[in-house]
């Protein structure tokens, strides 16, 4: 027989916080040593002002990253790589895409990537980011930041990725052999060229700043999919999760070590990630939704709640993940499969519904 839900719960769960706390240790220890600091702050996230306006013809509904123009050379190189890549919301003044990878690690936990581009009315990429991925087995993480980065602006401008990987490389060096181009501040790198200002640094990745193209007014919607935290946070309560909101933006669920977070934009819930666990015996699902969500998934709307539940539902019948779009929602599925004994399965999933604000890190 499998082991018992909690226990396998427990287990995912202390995994994902021991890498993360390791990962954390690591980056703040490599600055205490090297006592490298930057010459000024990197630019903040988000940029000032970017979401101080109300709608401007909001398109919260995600689609299919666009193939054709700028927006699909930037991206090209990352979806054959692997990555999944959507345009995520848009209004009267551009357009948001955001892309994702996750890796698995040998104890079977994913690490995610991602990747955020801004692009004006015109289709011009005004802005894009690229952080640092969660901690990977794959290779050390500055790596994978000019490692995604260098073919995807290369696809748009063809001189820069060059120029990105030395630029990084340098830094990096700089950083491990104590060399005293710091000042004051985050250790970082700044530099700039014929098509934008570039910013690196081991806690934001790599910002970059169009020189040719804006976007004054950066897409917030997301009312095609999500609620607000306001109207969700007693359903949430009922299911047993511990909610502190305002102003707390997590919930803990303690008597299955779960977990909800959201991103928001004022008490809009832009973005929603939990954990919920799965246990079918003889076939049948023991641990149904409801014992998290007595009254469904009420954070999302209902013109997309039906689809998404059977999605997620889909999942842990099957013990996969999936990442996607249904009915226009940005649905993330990592699985983390436990004991399978014939019609018996157990498994635990990292479940994301919609995308983060683009500069946000949901």
């Amino acid at each position: 027989m499998p082991r018992p839900l909690h226990s396998l719960m427990r287990r995912f769960r202390l995994i994902r916080r021991t890498t993360v706390t390791v990962s954390t240790i690591l980056v703040l220890s490599s600055l205490a040593l090297t006592g490298c600091t930057g010459s000024a702050e990197p630019p903040s996230l988000p940029p000032a002002g970017v979401y101080d306006h109300g709608p401007a013809d909001e398109d919260s509904s995600a689609k299919p990253a666009p193939t054709d123009g700028p927006a699909g050379a930037v991206t090209r190189p990352l979806r054959e790589a692997g990555w999944f890549c959507a345009q995520v919301r848009a209004n009267a003044d551009g357009r948001a895409l955001w892309c994702r990878i996750a890796r698995r690690d040998e104890t079977d936990t994913a690490h995610s990537q991602e990747a955020q581009f801004l692009l004006d009315h015109d289709d011009q990429l005004a802005w894009a980011w690229f952080p640092p991925p969660q901690s990977s087995a794959d290779r050390e993480e500055w790596e994978q930041v000019p490692a995604t980065a260098a073919p995807a602006l290369t696809g748009i401008w063809p001189d820069s990725g060059d120029r990105v990987r030395q630029e990084i490389d340098d830094f990096v060096r700089d950083l491990q052999d104590h060399e005293g181009r710091f000042s004051d501040g985050i250790p970082h790198a700044g530099w700039r060229d014929a098509h934008a200002d570039y910013d690196y640094s081991g806690i934001n990745g790599l910002i970059v700043t169009a020189r040719d193209a804006s976007v004054r007014r950066w897409p917030f919607g997301a009312e095609h999919y999500a609620t607000t935290m306001s109207s969700a946070v007693d359903d949430l309560r009922a299911g047993g999760y511990d909610c502190a909101y305002p102003p707390q933006q997590n919930c803990n669920r303690p008597q299955s070590n779960g977990y909800f977070r959201v991103g928001l934009h004022g008490d809009q819930i832009v973005s929603a990630q939990f954990g919920i666990g799965s246990l079918i015996e003889s076939g049948r699902q023991t641990h149904p939704l409801s014992q998290e969500f007595p009254h469904g998934l009420t954070f999302l709307t209902e013109a997309v709640r039906g689809p998404v539940t059977e999605r997620i539902e889909q999942s842990r019948r099957t013990g996969t993940g999936f990442t996607g779009i249904v009915a226009g929602t940005i649905v993330i599925i990592d699985a983390s499969r436990g004991a399978v004994d014939g019609d018996d399965l157990v498994a635990y999933f990292d479940i994301q519904i919609g995308a983060p604000l683009t500069a946000t890190r949901g």
